[in-house]
């Protein structure tokens, strides 16, 4: 027999077992930091070692290669994100919601240059078949349609957007303008605010397909 899973009690760590936790999250920190400046190709295991404070041995034992290093990296960006999106009823926000939920992330990631930066740089480098990254990128374009095509099907069938708003080329502008705003804002961040261009934009989207 099972019960929910907030009633488990947790098991208590070891001085040891804590340790090791601490190390693992400091090195993904690291990790992500790196990764952001310099890239994937750019940053070794030897430079993550050094800002987290291990011997690279010692972090090739929380994480044995800089793939599964990586790997961390990006479940760890991708589960801020998503819990950031996520409504307090565990459910993705739909219909105009999700546009509001987009916009209030662009809002968030304009503090947030580190992990801007590390999206535009690994899906440069994650082009390639190659790249330990590729999936995820592919993956990450995947999840962002879907959402984005339910989220204005459900409009629809809400009534708050009109029937023949063409889902289709409305979620593909969305997904190349939040992109295409994040690669201008790092590089011309005293000329480009994704917040405002984003917002404007969300404002003309429901002006020209929203029913009310």
């Amino acid at each position: 027999m099972s019960f929910p899973a907030r009633y488990h009690s947790a098991r208590a760590l070891s001085r040891r077992e804590q340790a090791g936790q601490a190390s693992r999250v400091k090195a993904v920190r690291a990790a992500l930091e790196l990764f952001a400046t310099a890239g994937f190709k750019g940053t070794s295991v030897a430079k993550v070692a050094e800002r987290t404070g291990l011997s690279q041995s010692g972090l090739l034992h929380h994480f044995p290669s800089k793939a599964v290093l990586l790997s961390a990296v990006l479940e760890e960006r991708d589960a801020e994100d998503g819990a950031f999106l996520t409504g307090e009823d565990g459910e993705a926000p739909l219909g105009w919601d999700a546009f509001e939920a987009l916009e209030a992330l662009v809002a968030r990631n304009s503090t947030r240059p580190h992990l801007v930066g590390l999206y535009v740089r690994l899906s440069a480098e994650a082009m390639e078949q190659s790249h330990p990254a590729h999936n995820w990128l592919k993956e990450r374009y995947t999840g962002m349609t879907q959402w984005l095509t339910d989220a204005i099907r459900i409009g629809q069938v809400r009534g708050e957007i009109r029937a023949d708003a063409p889902a289709s080329v409305l979620v593909h502008n969305t997904i190349a303008l939040v992109d295409g705003l994040q690669q201008q804002w790092l590089l011309q961040p005293e000329r480009v605010s994704m917040v405002k261009e984003f917002g404007a934009y969300a404002t003309d989207l429901r002006a020209r397909w929203g029913t009310a």
